[in-house]
């Protein structure tokens, strides 16, 4: 039968016809062979240009629809749905880009309109040998794994669990809560710690709800829907059904007092088997095997006894074992979700600024934990390794971010708001103190934003427009030196505090999980999400989704709305009960494969293996997820990808250089 193709050239409003003539690109594309019919329309995309599709197919018989507007990304799969519901098959379809590819790019009228031409050109040599192909679906296990145990990840575990579905949530944390349990208010004046606190006991209650924490994701195989992750659970050399936190194995510890306490960011000490704080969740005391005399050395000097080490022997429960081992459980999932939040810039990467040198100047993160009342200081605001309290606190936006120098060009969305807070906190806790803000911009994003700020400078906080380059001592006080950019000149501020407002980074912690399931990275280093408006949440490795800071820097409200859309689409394949999986993938010829093995060695996704005894390639269809690396690397050329066959891709070089 021969092709039938109908080609609709989109206006896009102004956005493409400002620069292309799409009605002599409808023309031209008339005139090619195999075309029955070519329209333009203002938006292709709106119910009536779809309605003209679908008339058109029934009209014309078309075997196949070429459209030329924006991004395939936009609306690919609104079109191929159009032509589906018509009774052309979806992959049958194609689209050529001739906004972001033509009029975005292009000044000149003529020549933006001559490249869409020969765009056209090109997609409808491929529409003529486009051949059909079928999606398939796979059955989905009814369960989820959330990785990241902050607000993102326990607000998106708790949606699923709600819903009736088993989930797995893990934590590489001794204890739930993340960042969030760290602060000690939110911009709206609350208690951070028992908001987040709050949740994390929810999901320790959830029967739907298994909490793996001290647990990290080690290995992950499978496909949507049919996910198994390997997990290995840390010794805690606690046991946490008999812990009852008492306390009195800290207090035994030969190092009670001496270890640097992470969760009071450094400020305070604790001793080698700690809970990371008073409220933390789950309720019990973990060894630091980095620190442990007994795990470090092999020996305690206190131990003397046949009771043990001091700690195992003060505990009343004899709860402390020092035989556990670590081990890996393999769990069965339907889909992930990735919540393994941010870290806090390093202030010692911006050396000017005396962070590390000078105890007077701390980070924003300190500062919360000084402000709080189970902080080191019992929430007294005084300058570190001394009993004085500051007369003179001054602020420093964009520590860390829209600095092209690092390589942190972002904004990060929380600083202007958290230092706004913290200056309010300052004014409450010493009202006689002074509190100085030196800014670039101050950018209100959250819901409230604007009328917090106006409600600090009323509170006698000052904004001053200036850009600190250094900090330097001079007797007991700490010397700003700041660009005053509305005066326009250089001034030198006396304070006995400095607060370092630094921005989000991309965690860490993050960096094995992204690894184990293929997810990529923007240019600032954030999990990439597969399209920023259409897919905010979802990933190019399909049935895992992202939600809160690991995807971009994001205040609290919206984290927490982010993980619960992640866990929406989570949701979907595990109450549909299947999971389609992409039609466009590898095929192997047999007959020309020598078995060589580069195509699995460029596969990504682990999609290819060699027969045990046909001795050639084969290709699990499921795994594959159609990026072509392997057809690439086959010198035999035994390999073909769907939809983008070296004959179709020929064809239109051809049509677009003829």
């Amino acid at each position: 039968m021969a092709s039938r193709i109908g080609v609709y050239i989109c206006h896009c409003g102004i956005n493409i016809a400002a620069t292309v003539d799409s009605e002599d690109v409808a023309r031209y594309a008339a005139r090619l062979p195999h075309v029955t019919v070519a329209r333009d329309y203002m938006y292709m995309c709106s119910d009536p240009g779809q309605e003209m599709i679908k008339q058109d197919i029934r009209d014309y018989d078309l075997t196949g629809v070429v459209v030329a507007s924006c991004s395939p990304r936009m609306h690919e799969v609104t079109f191929r749905a159009v032509a589906q519901e018509e009774g052309v098959n979806p992959y049958q379809f194609e689209m050529a880009n001739i906004r972001e590819q033509c009029s975005w790019v292009h000044a000149d009228r003529t020549i933006a309109t001559q490249k869409a031409k020969e765009l056209v050109a090109g997609v409808v040599a491929k529409a003529v040998l486009l051949e059909p192909l079928e999606e398939r679906e796979v059955d989905v296990t009814p369960a989820a794994l959330v990785i990241g145990g902050g607000i993102a990840g326990l607000e998106a575990a708790l949606d699923i669990a709600d819903a009736g579905y088993q989930v797995y949530l893990v934590e590489r944390q001794p204890s739930l809560g993340g960042r969030m349990a760290q602060l000690n208010k939110t911009p709206r004046m609350e208690d951070a710690g028992a908001l987040v606190l709050g949740e994390a006991s929810r999901a320790l209650e959830h029967p739907q709800v298994t909490v793996l924490a001290y647990s990290e994701v080690t290995n992950v195989e499978g496909y949507v829907g049919n996910f198994q992750v390997t997990v290995r659970r840390q010794p805690r050399y606690v046991d946490p059904a008999r812990c009852t936190a008492c306390g009195q194995c800290a207090e035994a510890c030969v190092l009670a007092g001496q270890v640097p306490d992470e969760f009071q960011a450094g400020l305070g000490r604790r001793a080698a088997i700690y809970r990371p704080f008073p409220r933390a969740l789950p309720a019990t005391y973990t060894v630091d095997p980095a620190h442990c005399r007994l795990l470090v050395a092999g020996v305690c000097e206190s131990h003397t006894g046949d009771d043990g080490p001091p700690c195992a022997a003060a505990c009343p429960e004899r709860a402390v074992d020092f035989g556990q081992q670590a081990e890996e459980v393999t769990l069965d999932v339907g889909t992930i979700i990735v919540a393994t939040g941010y870290d806090p810039f390093n202030a010692q990467r911006k050396p000017e600024f005396g962070y590390g040198r000078y105890p007077g100047v701390v980070t924003a993160l300190e500062f919360e934990r000084l402000a709080a009342p189970d902080g080191p200081t019992g929430g007294r605001i005084v300058i570190p390794g001394t009993d004085r309290e500051p007369q003179h606190v001054a602020f420093i936006h964009c520590v860390g971010s829209r600095d092209k120098q690092l390589g942190n060009e972002y904004c990060s969305r929380v600083c202007c708001m958290y230092t706004a807070k913290q200056a309010t906190v300052l004014r409450d806790l010493l009202p006689d103190a002074r509190a100085t803000v030196f800014y670039m911009d101050v950018r209100t994003f959250t819901k409230g934003g604007e009328e917090f700020y106006d409600q600090a400078r009323a509170r006698g906080v000052r904004y001053r427009r200036g850009n600190p380059s250094e900090i330097y001592k001079r007797g007991d006080r700490l010397v700003l030196r700041v660009e005053d950019t509305l005066l326009r000149q250089t001034v030198e501020v006396e304070a006995d505090m400095v607060v370092l407002a630094v921005g989000l980074e991309p965690s860490a912690a993050g960096d094995p999980a992204a690894h184990l399931l293929k997810l990529a990275r923007t240019g600032d280093g954030f999990l990439a999400e597969a399209h920023p408006k259409m897919r905010p949440v979802d990933t190019t490795s399909a049935g895992v989704f992202l939600a809160g800071t690991c995807q971009g820097p994001k205040d609290i409200p919206d984290t927490v709305a982010q993980a619960k859309a992640a866990a929406s689409s989570a949701l979907i394949p595990l109450s549909r009960g299947k999971a389609r999986i992409e039609a466009i993938v590898s095929a192997i010829d047999p007959e020309l494969c020598a078995g060589c093995g580069l195509c699995e060695a460029s596969c990504a996704y682990n999609a290819l293996s060699l027969h045990p005894w046909r001795g050639v390639m084969t290709i699990n269809p499921v795994l594959c997820k159609g990026c072509g690396a392997c057809a690439v690397a086959c010198p035999s050329k035994a390999i073909t990808l769907g939809h983008f066959t070296q004959k179709q891709t020929l064809a239109m070089l051809d049509a677009m250089l003829a």
